[in-house]
């Protein structure tokens, strides 16, 4: 989602200008003056006064994690980069498995996309399955279609290839983007858009680009080519002995920066060791150093806040020409002068990352939970519930991209304010934690939808389902 930067002297939440149904968080705020905390600040709001609140909780026992799909897609992906043209030549395989049958094949071209800068495009090639040539149709500019004729029983594992040609057109306020020596590439190759037990999501994108929000969990094995000279961040664990090449496991994205950085590292307990490296693009004056201790920090909270940080590396690129953050698994992308959504990118981890959502149905499962994570580690929370509610939000906080992109001014204040004031009507904000360390152990590596939450919350607070649902959630 997007957020603009905010003007001097503005109040720190304002209305958004809707851009796109992604998982991108656009948020341009001054770093908080409490730089972290557990604050369990007032939770009074003049918008939700007379909503029913949980009055006896208690924190259960949680459940081991929740474990991925051991029959999850594994993709493999290499990826030329030529910054000098902004141009990506790329191979891509991907053996998939589905849990439904199916006659055909869907890949999301998310690039191509109605709010991509003009002249953006990825291109496919030729298409095999299982080596033999198969036929792709464009339904539509993001939408490829792959049949062979046949019918892929459920169980039956689809081996597919094919190479693909990204071409970027210049700067853009946006997750595919160059600008001088600097590329984001977010959901910049072909992805299967699968979830389990549904099938395919063929949804159009609302309000303009959009991610594969309901891509399920996979393995990527990613190999970067780079000029020498550039450097390369991505979602993943490196590897030491081979440049631009990443190994990430059960993570349902993958996304890269390119540039040439200057490099900050370190060590988050998440609470296991996490390797944390950060990348400041050459000429902006943000400190690599800054945004390192920053996401160090967060990534330590949630990690006791919401369970393990679930894989061994996370990194973050600042770059030109973005006016916030968006987020990715194990990746970030923020823009210059951001050090301030930091935390709401790190709890996206959690929500998105770890537990995914159809951001296009239920945005406020990512965005309400990561701005609940941001608000209590920025002792920022009596902010989000003080502050009040436009009409045509009140009560509409479960409401899906459809209704916002109809409603673009009170999107931020109806998902992103409402969301944390819906969470901090259930009480205690330790036990709102404690909740929602259950729904992220057992909606680990999913697709979650909001009666998951619903269910979670009612297991610490009794009364959590007419809680939510006076905020308009749908259990």
């Amino acid at each position: 989602m997007t957020r603009r930067p905010v003007p001097a002297g503005a109040m720190l939440l304002l209305a958004l200008v809707l851009a796109s149904c992604t998982a991108g968080d656009y948020v341009s705020r001054p770093t908080p003056a409490i730089p972290t905390s557990t604050s369990t600040s007032s939770l009074a709001s003049t918008s939700t006064s007379s909503v029913p609140r949980a009055t006896t909780a208690a924190c259960p026992a949680i459940p081991t994690r929740a474990v991925p799909d051991p029959a999850r897609p594994g993709y493999t992906i290499t990826a030329d980069v030529h910054p000098a043209d902004g141009t990506v030549d790329g191979q891509l395989r991907v053996v998939f498995t589905p849990d439904l049958p199916t006659d055909h094949l869907v890949f999301r071209l998310w690039p191509n996309g109605p709010r991509a800068n003009a002249g953006t495009k990825l291109d496919t090639g030729a298409v095999t399955i299982s080596g033999r040539p198969a036929t792709g149709t464009l339904d539509d500019p993001t939408t490829l279609t792959v049949r062979t004729g046949t019918t892929f029983a459920a169980g039956q594992t689809v081996d597919v290839a094919m190479s693909w040609h990204l071409t970027v057109a210049g700067p853009a306020d946006d997750r595919i983007s160059r600008n001088g020596d600097a590329l984001r590439l977010g959901s910049f190759f072909p992805i299967l858009p699968w979830e389990r037990g549904v099938g395919w999501d063929t949804d159009p994108p609302v309000g303009g680009f959009a991610e594969a929000s309901t891509a399920p969990t996979a393995d990527y094995d990613l190999s970067v080519t780079v000029p020498a000279g550039f450097n390369v961040l991505a979602s993943g664990t490196p590897d030491p002995t081979r440049a631009g090449h990443y190994i990430a496991v059960a993570m349902r994205d993958v996304a890269v920066s390119v540039g040439r950085f200057t490099m900050a590292t370190g060590v988050a307990m998440a609470p296991q060791a996490v390797q944390v490296t950060v990348g400041v693009q050459q000429g902006l004056t943000d400190s690599a150093a800054a945004y390192l201790d920053r996401a160090v920090r967060a990534l330590t909270d949630f990690g006791t806040r919401f369970g393990p940080y679930p894989w061994p590396a996370f990194t973050l690129a600042v770059t030109p020409a973005l006016g916030g953050g968006i987020e990715y698994p194990g990746h970030v992308m923020e823009g210059p002068g951001t050090l301030g959504v930091t935390s709401h990118e790190v709890g996206h981890q959690w929500f998105y990352g770890l537990v995914g959502n159809d951001q296009g149905r239920d945005p406020w499962l990512d965005e309400g939970l990561a701005s609940w994570a941001e608000a209590r580690f920025d002792g920022t929370l009596s902010r989000f519930t003080s502050r009040v509610i436009p009409s045509v939000a009140r009560n509409m906080v479960g409401e899906p991209m459809t209704f916002w992109s109809a409603n673009q001014a009170a999107y931020q204040d109806g998902v992103y304010t409402q969301g944390v004031q819906a969470l901090a009507a259930l009480g205690d904000p330790d036990l709102v934690d404690c909740a929602l360390r259950l729904y992220v152990a057992t909606n680990a590596y999913r697709i979650a939808r909001q009666p998951d939450l619903v269910r979670a919350a009612a297991a610490v607070f009794p009364n959590a389902a007419a809680t939510l649902a006076g905020f308009g959630a749908k259990g």
